[in-house]
């Protein structure tokens, strides 16, 4: 039932490791994707890009932009130049991701699969900043300091401006979901929801157009990230997944073996969908502590006792 990386990768130097682990949980087929680069090459070494896709009615626009959308962001002006500009950076990301979708729309329209799509939520990692990327209901957090500091928000039809955009491409809302079917409001690919001739790319019932937030890296205080698709926010709110993961990297201080709890623990607790979480850890994140061990091996003490007394 799970698909699980065998060891945690990190960047030369050892500034950054992560883990990741994907699970097909209850469903027919696996639609999820990923891509982790550790470290960018050539002129772009001192970056790192991590990104989860949650793809719909197939794989197909998932397992593309795993293979593609970052040489779609890279190839703006704003990765050019030696010095980095964090708006041209932004507008590179969702250039980027105008270009991926054109180019896909064309491919679907060949091959057939104008009904896949996929939700998008990245991180950026540059010398200086934390770029979140976010297009759908996957969802990035920052742990910072051991507390979370940032996270991305959804995007749902019911959201006051989405709703907007559906309505004026002459789309409705209906059970929290477009023209009561689809229930995320951006997304790549989906082009049967990207039809409106009236209506610009980012202006369709459905808008491939990211949002990009900056966020100033604090060395020694970022800990970790955070990147999961919606079946494993089914089963953790975003406090509670942040406190969860930091509470397993003082048990372990593998991102890898934690990912891999992650995605049992939101077995165990209900969500029946593809799952896939990817923790990236910072100079800054928790080491092994011998008192959360030591909690640890009492709770498990008291629980064995517990069940052996019936």
């Amino acid at each position: 039932m799970g698909s699980l990386q065998n060891s945690p990768k990190e960047m030369a130097g050892g500034e950054l490791r992560y883990g990741l682990a994907a699970m097909q949980g209850w469903r027919e087929h696996m639609e999820d994707a990923h891509a982790a680069q550790p470290q960018l090459p050539g002129a772009l070494a001192g970056w790192a890009f991590f990104a989860v896709y949650d793809g719909h009615a197939g794989s197909t626009v998932a397992r593309f932009c795993a293979h593609h959308l970052l040489e779609e962001v890279v190839a703006g002006e704003a990765f050019a130049g030696p010095t980095e500009s964090p708006e041209m950076v932004k507008e590179a990301v969702r250039e980027g991701f105008l270009r991926i979708d054109s180019r896909m729309q064309a491919l679907a329209q060949a091959e057939g699969w104008e009904h896949a799509g996929s939700t998008a939520v990245a991180v950026l990692v540059s010398p200086h900043h934390l770029y979140f990327i976010n297009l759908g209901d996957s969802r990035a957090l920052l742990c910072r300091a051991g507390r979370l500091t940032f996270y991305t928000e959804d995007h749902k039809p019911s959201r006051p401006r989405e709703r907007e955009r559906i309505e004026n491409a002459g789309g409705t809302v209906t059970l929290q979901r477009i023209n009561g079917s689809l229930a995320v409001s951006r997304a790549l690919g989906d082009f049967d929801y990207k039809a409106v001739a009236w209506r610009g790319q980012t202006e369709q019932l459905v808008s491939p157009e990211p949002e990009v937030y900056e966020v100033a890296r604090c060395p020694g205080e970022d800990e970790f990230l955070v990147l999961a698709c919606d079946g494993v926010w089914d089963a953790f709110n975003t406090e509670g997944l942040c406190a969860f993961v930091r509470s397993r990297l003082l048990l372990t201080g593998d991102p890898q073996a934690v990912c891999e709890q992650v995605l049992d623990t939101g077995l165990y607790k209900g969500s029946r969908d593809n799952m896939t979480c990817m923790v990236v850890c910072f100079r800054g994140a928790p080491a092994t502590s011998e008192a959360a061990l030591q909690r640890e091996r009492e709770l498990d003490a008291y629980l064995e006792s517990r069940v052996a007394g019936g």
